[in-house]
């Protein structure tokens, strides 16, 4: 599993108030503990008005990269503060995200393309999003084209079929995780990720459906997520899930979680 670290951004309650206060040491903490936690990418996402975006973004990507060497997931609605972030990053990282909506694969796929980045894909397009597999999978196919037009390897491609909330969608799981096996049935080398706590979304103790869905979803075939590394929970769901469904040889990455602590019981202090 590929995970990009959720807690940088400014849509979290906490975390946006730590970027209004300038807290750098809390927010420094966030980038430090993820790390150990294991997050291969650090989301950063400001959160804040249009007009403080850029300012904000900068700020946080020097300060997470003065305090971590872990590649960063550049986050934005708004593709051109992406393009005018990615200078700024010390090594390439991720970009979050383009879409099947007009103007964004072909904003910012040609500023990448010759480049190590990878980038996150939405599955919806400009009629908004499709909660049915098969409008899921017919937008992904068509971002696949667009990533292939630009000479970029499929491998550095992680779709995201758009999980809709249990609340309001009954078939909410099932939907994603037939789009996630029709995408890896003919495009193998594609990744699939998800910000699978919107599952969750208005349902009480959230927990235990996130890590549901995590473990039925890398189930299916995804094989990265948006989510809190720092969560006891949710790692051990991760390492447990992958060596049953025998993505993890031999179970060494559980074990080896279980020996350093990621994993397992925590010692009384």
């Amino acid at each position: 599993m590929i995970i990009i670290g959720e807690k940088i951004n400014g849509f979290i309650p906490s975390t946006l108030a730590a970027i209004e206060s300038r807290d750098e040491e809390f927010l420094k903490n966030l980038a430090l503990r993820q790390t150990e936690c294991g997050a291969d990418y650090l989301d950063i996402c400001a959160g804040v008005e249009p007009n403080a975006e850029r300012e904000t973004m900068k700020w946080l990507i020097d300060l997470a990269q003065n305090t971590v060497e872990t590649p960063l997931c550049i986050d934005s609605s708004d593709v051109e503060v992406i393009i005018d972030m990615i200078p700024h990053a010390n090594k390439p990282g991720m970009i979050n995200s383009i879409s099947g909506e007009p103007g964004k694969c072909e904003r910012i796929l040609p500023v990448i393309a010759d480049t190590e980045w990878n980038v996150i894909a939405l599955t919806c397009d400009k009629d908004g999003i499709p909660t049915e597999a098969g409008k899921k999978y017919e937008i992904a196919v068509q971002i696949i084209d667009t990533v292939k037009s630009y000479g970029i390897a499929l491998d550095r491609l992680f779709l995201d079929p758009l999980v809709t909330t249990l609340a309001t969608t009954e078939d909410a799981l099932t939907s994603f995780n037939e789009a996630v096996r029709m995408i890896k049935a003919d495009y193998p080398e594609v990744h699939i990720t998800s910000g699978l706590s919107n599952i969750s979304f208005g349902m009480p103790f959230r927990k235990a459906i996130n890590m549901q869905f995590l473990s039925l979803a890398m189930a299916a075939g995804m094989d990265s997520a948006i989510m809190d590394p720092m969560s006891d929970d949710m790692r051990a769901t991760m390492y447990a899930t992958a060596a049953l469904i025998g993505k993890d040889e031999n179970c060494r990455a559980y074990l080896k979680a279980y020996r350093k602590g990621l994993i397992g019981p925590k010692k009384q202090q």
